[in-house]
């Protein structure tokens, strides 16, 4: 295992452009890839298509398609983290492929197992020919964490398929409007909620250790429509009765007033963009 980082960072606001932000997200990731697969690598499962905390699992959501629908498609999971979601696609019959900014991550894809393609890039500039994919996914991944969310949805919208799918989760823009607190406190607005400017975590030299974006749902559905993509569904989960885990900031007590997760199912037209 990795050590642990020897510096507590300083949490602030301020702007992070893309490359400060893609250097940033792919060292903390690096180093607490580790704590992070032992943290929640039980929730989450070796196997299992989960979109966020809440445990919305794709089994029953199916925001992809019915389960029995997959087989054969060519389905790209971006910010894949240990491949958890490529693994149960594969399960499916599809043929995934898992990305992921962080070296680290994709070494406990490898630690896991199976037979699909792990790639290492990023997510703004894709390393596959125009429609290699009939779906792609993300939960959690990528998104919240870059600077340019566009240039990814630019992206994902060349490497699909007319008719393809994309499907993303994020955390719920109105989170960006209460401390990230599982408990009491964290149901107190403290902030704008139109205040874009990034959370950054930096170290004592004022550089960006990570980075996290906020978009509001408006600038989402915009980022989405200009990307060429159609936003077909945006699903908010609710807190389900049998979760009682806390992860960060999400915990029943705040999952069943206030939404956590926000996620957008997208399509590219079947005719010519």
């Amino acid at each position: 295992m990795q050590e642990p980082d020897t510096f507590e960072p300083e949490a602030t606001r301020r702007d992070a452009d893309v490359t400060e932000s893609s250097r940033a997200n792919r060292g903390w990731w690096d180093r607490n890839a580790d704590d992070y697969q032992v943290e929640h690598g039980t929730f989450l499962g070796d196997d299992r298509f989960v979109w966020g905390p809440e445990g919305l699992d794709e089994v029953e959501a199916e925001l992809l398609g019915p389960p029995e629908e997959l087989k054969g498609k060519d389905v790209l999971e971006i910010g894949a983290g240990a491949a958890q979601c490529s693994r149960w696609l594969a399960a499916q019959g599809a043929r995934p492929v898992a990305l992921d900014l962080s070296h680290r991550q994709l070494q406990h894809a490898l630690r896991i197992g199976g037979s699909f393609p792990l790639v290492c890039a990023d997510a703004g500039a894709l390393p596959f020919a125009d429609a290699s994919f009939d779906l792609a996914c993300s939960a959690y991944g990528a998104l919240p964490f870059v600077a340019d969310p566009a240039l990814v949805l630019r992206e994902v919208h060349r490497v699909l398929r007319p008719g393809g799918r994309f499907v993303f989760s994020a955390t719920h823009p109105i989170r960006w409007a209460f401390p990230d607190e599982p408990g009491p406190e964290g149901l107190t607005v403290s902030a704008s909620y139109f205040d874009r400017t990034p959370y950054v975590e930096q170290d004592d030299e004022g550089r960006a250790v990570y980075v996290e974006h906020h978009r509001t749902l408006g600038d989402r559905i915009r980022d989405i429509v200009a990307s060429g993509l159609r936003l077909v569904d945006l699903v908010e989960p609710e807190w389900p009765s049998w979760n009682t885990a806390e992860w960060g900031g999400w915990s029943p007590l705040r999952g069943n007033l206030i939404p956590g997760t926000a996620i957008y199912v997208c399509e590219r037209d079947r005719g010519r963009d």
